[in-house]
């Protein structure tokens, strides 16, 4: 665990940082920099909540403005593509058509807006969403600084570059694509928010960093190298699809960061991340080993991943970092304070629910199961303060819509044996 850590996200729970913290099996500095971590952990909770407060806001107020970002590919990574020689033609070619479009649409939007001549006084504006025609990854390395205002740091590979040397740069680049053509092979998605959003990456985050997170307020996915009990962040591909699934719950159906709608907003995240991994390995439903960041634990460590959708609760038992606390049934729900509600915590509970339905489905996970879970999210009935008896409502009505009433009934069991039940 760094000592030096500026950030703490989702991929390592805050629930096992309070465990390495109080842990007396523990070293001093690890469990000092669990604590500093735990320290930082609020403040970026906040920075999540806040982002999706504003984007549950009405269109127009205030609030919805408060956290506008750039959605199209930047002038300066495109002329990077444009102008590299390694960069294959066809890269090179629609980077430079897309540099010329954004270009002529800032031209259009300053003028429209009289805000040429303030441009050139130095005044900066911001930049439209138009969707360009293609999805460019980039990596960058952080060179271990821990902080983030230097992100995205050295620019390392860019979309249509070769192979590098660093094995982590290959892994976020090569795992990028993979999740980009999961989400376009199976459901018709361009990128993060459907306009080909660019999607950057930065690896060598701080000074051995044991996580890895998506920040919303600089639209990037940052990982850091791991340390004595984590690792591997770049090679998960589940870790991978659950944190940029996190940019996509953005621009499907926000859920508020807190409690219920929170916990779901983690859920949905672990099932896109799951449903990529058992495609990347080949593996129906029912041979699955539906564990999520399986490949990020250390040699030595007494579990199995971060966290079980088959089995919430049965992860991990380690003396240094506590037992698995995820609850499997809606029995054992209790309201907390703690990690803006719970949102790690009872995720697993949902999670449970969504393995029931794809195992009683059969066949592969996103065949069914998951185009369910999807027209959910794409539905517009999801409030931004959902409960996990509204979700189930929604996915039990998209299961009768696309495929009956026995599917519907499945979902509706699945939800049941969870205890997220209608009251008789």
């Amino acid at each position: 665990m760094a000592t030096r850590n500026h950030h703490v996200c989702y991929v390592v729970p805050p629930y096992m940082l309070s465990a390495i913290a109080d842990s007396s099996k523990n070293d001093d500095p690890i469990r000092e920099s669990a604590r500093h971590a735990l320290t930082i952990h609020k403040s970026y909770c906040d920075k999540r909540e806040k982002r999706f407060a504003a984007l549950c806001a009405p269109r127009g107020s205030r609030a919805a403005n408060v956290h506008q970002r750039q959605n199209i590919v930047p002038d300066h990574m495109l002329q990077h593509i444009a102008d590299s020689e390694d960069v294959d033609d066809d890269t090179r070619a629609c980077a430079k058509r897309d540099l010329e479009h954004i270009r002529s649409i800032h031209a259009k939007y300053q003028e429209s807006q009289g805000l040429r001549a303030e441009q050139k006084a130095g005044v900066t504006t911001e930049q439209t969403s138009e969707t360009t025609e293609k999805t460019y990854r980039a990596v960058y390395d952080a060179k271990n600084d821990s902080n983030e205002a230097n992100l995205p740091g050295k620019v390392v590979r860019v979309e249509g570059q070769k192979a590098t040397k660093d094995e982590a740069v290959n892994e976020a680049y090569d795992n990028a694509g993979l999740v980009l053509s999961f989400y376009a092979d199976i459901f018709n998605w361009k990128s993060i928010d459907n306009k080909n959003m660019h999607v950057i990456s930065s690896v060598h985050f701080g000074e051995n960093y044991e996580n890895a997170f998506w920040d919303p307020e600089i639209a990037q996915m940052v990982y850091g190298d791991g340390h004595d009990f984590l690792t591997n962040f770049t090679g998960c591909i589940d870790v991978i699809g659950h944190e940029l699934t996190h940019a996509v719950t953005e621009h499907t159906s926000p859920l508020d960061y807190t409690g219920q709608s929170g916990a779901l907003n983690e859920h949905v995240s672990d099932v896109f991340g799951i449903m990529i991994k058992q495609r990347v390995e080949d593996e129906t439903a029912d041979k699955a080993d539906w564990l999520i960041g399986e490949y990020c634990l250390m040699p030595g460590v007494k579990g199995v991943a971060l966290r079980s959708m088959k089995a919430p609760g049965t992860a991990y038992d380690d003396p240094r970092f506590g037992k698995d606390p995820q609850p499997a049934n809606f029995k054992d729900y209790k309201i907390t304070l703690e990690d803006n509600g719970g949102v790690h915590l009872y995720s697993g509970i949902p999670n449970k629910a969504f393995y029931n339905a794809s195992v009683a489905f059969g066949g592969y996970s996103w065949e069914k199961a998951g185009k369910i879970w999807w027209e959910t999210m794409q539905s517009g009935q999801i409030p931004s303060r959902c409960t996990f008896i509204q979700f189930a409502d929604v996915t039990v009505d998209k299961a009768g819509d696309l495929f009956g009433d026995d599917a519907a009934a499945i979902v509706r069991k699945a939800w049941d044996d969870v205890g997220v039940a209608r009251k008789s």
